[in-house]
């Protein structure tokens, strides 16, 4: 399944600075007071480094719903009703 950004995630990426590693990402989007939906499709990219908004889109619309266990924020969102 294909998802688009947010709006709200959209315009974070655009001012986010790069090259930018996904905790980059997190601890910005923690900051910026980003809704806990976006806060959680961030947190399900891959590890690693991001050199533009470009990429950081393309991977948020191949990554699948599956949800880390244990990751940054787990415990401080709740989770969205099934």
């Amino acid at each position: 399944m294909t998802m688009h950004a947010t709006a709200t995630l959209t315009r974070f990426l655009a001012e986010m600075e790069y090259p930018a590693t996904k905790d980059d990402l997190l601890r910005e989007g923690i900051r910026a007071d980003l809704p806990w939906h976006d806060l959680h499709r961030l947190e399900r990219l891959p590890d690693g480094g991001y050199p533009s908004a470009w990429l950081v889109r393309h991977e948020l619309s191949t990554t699948s719903g599956v949800r880390h266990p244990g990751g940054m924020l787990a415990g401080t969102h709740p989770e969205p009703a099934a």
